[in-house]
């Protein structure tokens, strides 16, 4: 497990409910919430994971020139990671001061509790965090695109898309399409639906794979009154079994109904009102409120 790779969903972060199992999840619950939930965080990698070179030789330093001092650091860190994937916040902020007091300048450390403050609804503190990584490293990837979406999620969406874009400008961006993906919903958020579906595009045309850029370039392009082509990328989500839920059955009975398709509408209704009886989209499709 390396926790300096990892994107934690804080557990009160639900608008974008988990979506794509183990793995960094940017979700769904239409674009319209916001949260990076957790498992393997691809998206976000700390710069304690990358192969740096040794100051006093022309090598790469690797796990075998790991210090002891260091050792400490990374496994206090690893367990951090492990209790917030499992919402633990309280254990996991421990175990983060832990790592920081060994090393105080462990910027993974920073990233981290910046998330979990931000779960626990501090949001000075979550933000002092991550400035105090970026203080640190002022173009860390990982430390950019989460105190972007931080900041999206306080509505400060001109900062958050600051953040961003210097996210993907980072010489340590690896995932640029989960960056993207993360800008994509916040461009939504903040109601420009232009930008938002031109961002998704670019992370699915890296990551056509990702059912979260599919939902949600979906749910874009429904705004926009393009229905056939919202069709085209929820229908790629639904013939998946593992990746539908209530929210892609209810996305594809909208733009059915969008699209004049009555029977297709109902077809899409009546598998969520049987596989997803008690969800708040089947109660939404029974009251015929398609427009919220």
């Amino acid at each position: 497990m390396t926790a300096s790779r990892r994107w934690v969903c804080p557990p009160a972060w639900r608008d974008l409910a988990p979506f794509l199992g183990a793995g960094l999840m940017l979700s769904l619950c239409g674009i319209l919430g916001g949260c990076v939930s957790s498992s393997d965080v691809s998206g976000s990698s700390s710069s304690s994971n990358r192969l740096a070179r040794s100051p006093d030789s022309q090598d790469l330093v690797t796990a075998s020139d790991e210090t002891d001092h260091a050792r400490r650091a990374r496994i206090r860190l690893e367990l951090a990671s492990a209790y917030f994937a499992q919402g633990q916040s309280a254990t996991a902020l421990d175990e983060v001061k832990r790592a920081l007091a060994v090393d105080p300048e462990l910027v993974a450390g920073y990233n981290l509790r910046g998330l979990i403050y931000a779960s626990l609804g501090e949001p000075v503190l979550a933000e002092s965090s991550f400035q105090r990584a970026l203080s640190l490293r002022r173009d860390d990837a990982d430390v950019l695109q989460n105190f972007g979406w931080f900041l999206c999620q306080q509505r400060r969406y001109e900062e958050a898309l600051r953040q961003f874009k210097a996210a993907l400008a980072s010489p340590g961006q690896r995932e640029p399409q989960k960056t993207l993906l993360a800008q994509g919903i916040c461009e939504a958020r903040k109601g420009d639906w232009g930008a938002a579906e031109k961002s998704l595009l670019a992370s699915y045309e890296l990551d056509a794979g990702n059912p979260a850029t599919a939902v949600n370039l979906a749910e874009v392009l429904l705004r926009l009154g393009q229905p056939d082509r919202a069709r085209f990328y929820v229908q790629r989500v639904n013939q998946t079994a593992e990746w539908v839920n209530a929210q892609t059955l209810w996305l594809a009975a909208r733009i059915e109904r969008r699209r004049g398709n009555r029977d297709g509408t109902n077809e899409w209704g009546q598998q969520l009102r049987t596989r997803f009886p008690g969800s708040r989209e089947a109660a939404a499709f029974d009251q015929g409120r398609f427009d919220e």
